[in-house]
């Protein structure tokens, strides 16, 4: 897994969001031969849309093979359906938007030199151009000059290079490829292929995937296809506060992120009747706040830890799908600045957050969260009110396109107006109240907030483009977790 601990600023990838959730509803397209097509001429094809008999048109959804085929087709109505190729983008300039393709095997005598679009000299070998045709879309998974993959048509083929033929192109949709076929599935993002930025010195990272375990901090227990990141760290203190009351932060937030994606088409170059993108996966989280932090009832005190990116591709039939995960880990501290705290809250749970197309409709937001909260420890000093949160800012997009961002902030509340110091021991309203020091009333109460946008890069599956980013909506949950008047003898 790829580390960087460089310092700074950033968005935390909360695990808690590294599940946004992709998935709607789409049909079915059995794969057959097809003839070869301009892009792929002399290529067996697969292709991935079929009859008009009514046969089942379902793609499979999975991980890619750890070398993903590219997949390219001819342009709408003329019958060069999408299939994998040997192709493959050797290079790509994303300021001119030029590709060179290149056969997978290397030509004999190939050099490595950059290219130049010169015309291949007469009699000599054609390399690929006799494969190649303006109007033909190509799906890749990451390649040279194009790290979040590259999904583009072909608009004007330049000429041989002694890398390969080289093409002007532009962006692309992906109905262009998968025409009339439907495809739902969900994927496990593999946690070791995360690259994780450490934004502050205490942070660990684990993880444990099948046949390869990586554990950070001692003793941490990492379920199978977990990601796990544990803070500890010093947050500001309120400016009157004693040197006693120095605050801190420490907690781990641990997911199993998935990606779910769904297409349901009508047929090449046409609006698909249905389509689905997000991110979805459980998670825990757990999380101890003591001190008495600098927080103000203004903007809350956001503080990264860690951000995390991942490039997963999706096999669907023969055409590799890029999807883009970017999360960014955060603490968040809000209230009056005048308690000083020493509160603790374990949280389990899932939530989905993402966006569906439907032709009725066009976009809209999808936003769940099921969280159950374990016991909590909540002692508060002093009237006042204090909001923690361990959350995550999060964005999902294919082919470098981001097409939804998601927010998701599992919180602890607490208020008082006097003085006391009070504990719930099992999390519910009906705990008893030990530990009752003073006089006060008091309230303890777990929640979450999600909040996102979906964006009008959605328009990658080939849907209307939307004009304005669409708010996903606020979800806002909060249940007592414990709390009353309390009096000592």
């Amino acid at each position: 897994m790829r580390r960087r601990t460089r310092h700074r600023h950033a968005l935390l990838p909360a695990l808690a969001v590294t599940t946004l959730f992709l998935a709607t509803a789409c049909s079915s397209s059995a794969p057959h031969a097809e003839p070869a097509s301009a892009a792929g001429r002399g290529q067996p094809s697969t292709a991935i849309d079929r009859a008009a008999d009514g046969t089942d048109r379902s793609l499979a959804v999975a991980a890619a093979p750890a070398a993903p085929a590219t997949a390219t087709a001819g342009p709408p109505g003329s019958g060069q359906r999408a299939h994998r190729t040997t192709l493959a983008v050797s290079s790509y300039d994303s300021r001119t938007r030029r590709a060179v393709l290149s056969d997978e095997q290397p030509r004999q005598g190939s050099s490595t030199a950059t290219p130049s679009a010169s015309p291949a000299p007469s009699g000599s070998s054609p390399g690929v151009a006799h494969r190649t045709a303006v109007g033909d879309v190509i799906a890749s998974a990451p390649a040279p000059g194009a790290p979040h993959g590259l999904l583009a048509k072909v608009t004007k083929v330049l000429g041989e290079t002694d890398r390969g033929t080289q093409v002007q192109t532009e962006p692309a949709t992906l109905n262009a490829l998968l025409g009339d076929a439907t495809a739902k599935g969900a994927v496990p993002v593999d946690p070791a292929s995360f690259a994780v930025e450490k934004l502050l010195p205490g942070v660990k990272v684990s993880w444990a995937k099948a046949g390869d375990v990586h554990v950070g901090p001692k003793g941490a227990t990492v379920p199978l296809g977990s990601l796990r990141l544990d803070v500890s760290a010093a947050v500001p203190t309120a400016k009157d506060a004693p040197v006693s009351a120095g605050a801190s932060v420490h907690g781990f937030v641990q997911v199993a992120p998935r990606v779910d994606f769904a297409y349901g088409g009508t047929g090449t170059g046409v609006t698909p009747g249905s389509a689905y993108l997000g991110v979805s996966g459980r998670w825990t989280s757990g999380w101890s706040v003591g001190g008495r932090a600098a927080a103000t009832t203004g903007a809350p005190l956001r503080i990264p830890f860690a951000t995390l990116h991942a490039d997963p591709v999706l096999q669907v039939g023969p055409v590799p799908v890029v999807v883009n995960l970017d999360l960014t880990c955060y603490v968040q501290l809000s209230g009056d600045g005048h308690v000083t705290v020493d509160v603790e809250q374990s949280l389990k749970g899932a939530f989905t957050a993402g966006g569906t197309f439907g032709p009725a409709k066009g976009w809209t937001p999808v936003s769940s969260s099921d969280m159950t909260s374990t016991p909590v420890r909540a002692s508060v000093t002093t009237a006042g009110s204090l909001k923690t949160a361990l959350g995550a800012e999060a964005s999902v997009g294919l082919y470098g396109a981001v097409g939804v961002t998601a927010d998701l902030a599992p919180y602890l509340r607490g208020e008082a107006s006097g003085t006391a110091t009070a504990s719930s021991r099992d999390g519910s309203p009906s705990a008893g109240t030990g530990g009752v020091k003073a006089s006060m009333a008091w309230r303890v109460y777990g929640g979450v907030d999600l909040s996102g946008t979906l964006r009008l890069q959605l328009s990658v599956f080939g849907t209307p483009i939307v004009h304005r980013d669409i708010p996903l909506g606020a979800l806002h949950r909060e249940w007592r977790l414990a709390g009353g008047t309390l009096k000592t003898p």
